[in-house]
């Protein structure tokens, strides 16, 4: 099966679907890879590159998506700013669709696909077990977001975040407050606590306590009956009552903070208001937010997608994609999920979408022109 690797067209996106390394590893399975001019360039990896691992280069984007029986992205399609027209229809029927789609927050994708006579598998939507952990893009994409979104809130911070003793005084360490310990949460607070700050951890669920205390953090604990995680691993919708109870103890913690990362997604959800402006307004000047929901409506009440604004003296960050920021290694890593998920669901290069196969019945969205998956059709009712 031939497998097209187009360049992400989504402005600012500079990571691509599939490295050289791992073009190499699929080619020895038996799938032949075509990638467009320059699909690469942005994550360092050039046409050369590809071609040394035995990928074809195509320079028309059509013959490019007219060669595939697998089309393999990184971001959802949107519409070509060249051709005029959108990814999807540029690909044929009976195709398989392979993206991070984010596809409950993105449903009219799923509607377009099955239009079209497109197979799409959802790389969000691959579960959450163990046979299924080399496929978790969410999870290899989060932990490099987790990362460098401390290095840029640090950048705007007017402060160095260890504890310094000079002979000049003593320089106390930086505060930051992380809202959600999923994967990004955690690699932040690891990276916080790396430059020497002193790091405190807020999330819904409290099984995730151990693991906060575990990398030097302290956990913000809110008291609860509610059950606050899905069978996933997920965070689930928090009650009004609970969120009441998180901003009063979040408020104090907030105000003390020099930096706050906010993590807090629900699937499918737009994503809760953690930090207030009422919060922002009692914060010390020159703190740093940074809102990683930023995508999906924003942790923060005040901050902006896709920019760094200053509200009552606060820097506000909302950077709505860290990952790409990282694009060498968030490919790499990107690359070996979809590596990953296509040795499972083929044989010599022949892809076999079993509906019986849990990780297939989870991920895919569209098949033989219908919605299947069955939280894509309860979001598009």
């Amino acid at each position: 099966m031939v497998i097209a690797v187009p360049k992400e067209i989504l402005p600012g996106e500079k990571r691509v679907a599939i490295v050289p390394d791992v073009a190499s590893k699929l080619i020895k399975k038996g799938f032949q890879i075509n990638v467009e001019t320059n699909a690469g360039l942005g994550a360092s990896f050039t046409d050369k590159d590809y071609e040394a691992a035995g990928a074809k280069i195509f320079s028309n984007v059509e013959e490019l998506y007219n060669s595939a029986d697998i089309v393999l992205k990184v971001q959802r399609p949107v519409e070509h700013p060249e051709l005029n027209k959108h990814e999807i229809d540029l690909i044929k029927k009976d195709t398989l669709l392979i993206a991070l789609v984010y596809i409950l927050h993105y449903p009219e994708i799923a509607k377009q696909c099955a239009e079209k006579g497109v197979n799409l598998i959802s790389m969000d939507a691959v579960p959450r077990t163990t046979l299924a952990q080399k496929m978790d893009a969410l999870s290899s994409q989060a932990n490099i977001a987790g990362y460098k979104s401390v290095l840029i809130a640090a950048n705007e911070l007017g402060k160095i975040f260890p504890l310094m003793m000079t002979a000049a005084g003593t320089i106390q360490p930086a505060r930051v407050v992380i809202m959600g310990a999923g994967v990004a949460g955690l690699q932040a607070l690891g990276t916080a606590k790396r430059l020497g700050a002193i790091v405190e951890v807020s999330d819904i669920r409290p099984a995730v306590k151990e693991e906060v205390e575990s990398l030097g953090g302290r956990f913000i604990e809110v008291e609860t009956d509610e059950d606050m995680q899905d069978e996933g691993g997920y965070a689930k919708e928090a009650s009004e009552e609970f969120l009441k109870k998180q901003k009063e103890l979040i408020f104090k913690h907030v105000s003390n903070a020099d930096i706050v990362i906010t993590t807090a997604l629900v699937p499918g959800k737009k994503a809760p208001i953690l930090v207030t402006e009422e919060m922002i307004k009692n914060m010390k000047p020159g703190s740093v937010v940074l809102d990683m929901a930023v995508e999906f409506g924003g942790n923060c009440e005040i901050s902006e997608r896709g920019e760094t604004v200053t509200k009552h003296d606060v820097i506000i960050i909302g950077e709505d994609n860290l990952p790409g920021l990282v694009p060498v290694n968030s490919s790499s890593v990107y690359a070996k999920n979809i590596q990953a998920l296509l040795e499972h669901i083929s044989k010599e290069g022949v892809v076999e979408l079993s509906l019986e196969d849990e990780i297939v019945k989870g991920a895919l969205i569209t098949h033989n022109g219908e919605v299947i998956q069955e939280r894509t059709i309860s979001v598009l009712q």
